[in-house]
């Protein structure tokens, strides 16, 4: 599908349908696209948004949220998705890859 495989500035959100518990699937599929700006995870299971969120390739992953951001976390993609963090305490450009994580505890 072209537009999941494309960065696209704008309001588009892809959803794609999964086999039941067919996760690495789903990763494999999210982390073919050359670029890694942000992700979004909607789930119940905690754990499971948890163990996602470290295996996307990409620098921001929203848990049952999507773009809400705290000023102080470091901003930035992994890929053809920029390089290096700006933004945060942790600002260290190309000394390693750091991931930030939002979460929304509210689930409905």
């Amino acid at each position: 599908m072209y537009i999941a495989q494309e960065e696209s500035f704008g309001p588009v959100m892809v959803i794609s349908k999964f086999k039941n518990g067919d996760v690495d699937g789903v990763l494999r599929r999210a982390n073919t696209t050359e670029y890694g700006l942000a992700s979004g995870v909607f789930t119940k299971d905690i754990s499971k948004a948890l163990y996602i969120s470290e295996k996307l390739e990409a620098g921001t992953v929203f848990i049952n949220t999507y773009n809400k951001t705290d000023v102080a976390a470091p901003f930035g993609g992994f890929k053809q998705s920029g390089f290096g963090k700006d933004l945060g305490k942790l600002f260290t450009p190309s000394l390693f890859s750091l991931l930030a994580v939002q979460v929304n505890e509210k689930t409905t």
